[in-house]
């Protein structure tokens, strides 16, 4: 057989090994990875991280950061404003329940509560043009976190003292619901109250999530509820005409802790 014709049977035989058996190739090889484009992301990475390190140190955000807070804010100010025009109509629900029922000390602390719960809505409504570049907290980094359900948040200095104030608060209301309720001889029920429930008083929309701020509220109501009801003073004490909790009430509520 003449060579050239071996030659190509040969070549044949080849080109039909690799196409039947693929020469051992896995059919999901892949191209070699580009080792420098990799080695350039990983460098811009890097250095996103160190500016955004050295931002924060400086004591601000980074500017898409406090922008992300901002846009947070003004979403979290409108929904809040449209839940108090719905709780007046609950207050002035329950506030004809309580007429009915003839308690009148419960029915005076919750007018009380009601009117200052109005002029914090007002309050609020005036904020409209609200300068955000001048408040404090939006460039102001985390420096603490709480735990809450089954979670951790990160908020500043600015938040924990809105926190601070929603116990305390709530244990003022707490307080003066649970004196109320043995006034009018009625049985103890912190829930029943319409403070308890509402639990925004001192709420101006602002640095918290109004969740964060209800139940730190009713955390300090519950316990005032209980001193004011059984006429004690285990969690707190009420001095200058206001309830005030305990620092190491507070504390164990709280449970803040520092991140920085």
């Amino acid at each position: 057989m003449p060579v050239t014709v071996v030659n190509r049977i040969v070549v044949t035989i080849g080109i039909g090994a690799v196409v039947l058996f693929g020469l051992g190739v896995p059919t999901n090889a892949q191209p070699p990875p580009q080792h420098g484009q990799e080695q350039q992301d990983k460098k811009d990475a890097k250095q996103q991280k160190a500016q955004k390190k050295q931002e924060k140190q400086a004591g601000r955000e980074a500017p898409h950061d406090q922008q992300t807070l901002i846009r947070q804010q003004q979403q979290r100010l409108a929904q809040y404003r449209e839940h108090l025009e719905q709780q007046q109509r609950v207050a002035e629900q329950q506030s004809a329940q309580l007429e009915r029922q003839h308690r009148r000390a419960q029915y005076r602390l919750q007018q009380h509560y009601l009117a200052r719960l109005q002029q914090q809505q007002l309050r609020i409504q005036g904020q409209a043009d609200y300068d955000y570049s001048r408040d404090p907290y939006f460039s102001t980094p985390p420096s603490y976190r709480y735990f809450r359900g089954d979670r951790y948040y990160e908020t500043n200095q600015y938040g924990v003292d809105l926190l601070r104030q929603a116990v305390n608060y709530g244990y003022d209301e707490g307080l003066r619901t649970g004196l109320a309720d043995r006034q009018d001889r009625w049985e103890s029920n912190y829930r029943d109250s319409f403070a308890y429930r509402d639990a925004n008083y001192g709420y101006g929309g602002f640095y918290v999530d109004r969740d964060d701020y209800n139940n730190y509220f009713r955390e300090g109501f519950r316990r005032g509820y209980e001193d004011g009801y059984g006429d004690r003073s285990q969690y707190g004490r009420f001095t200058d005409g206001r309830g005030t909790i305990l620092d190491a009430v507070l504390a164990s509520i709280l449970n803040v802790q520092a991140i920085r």
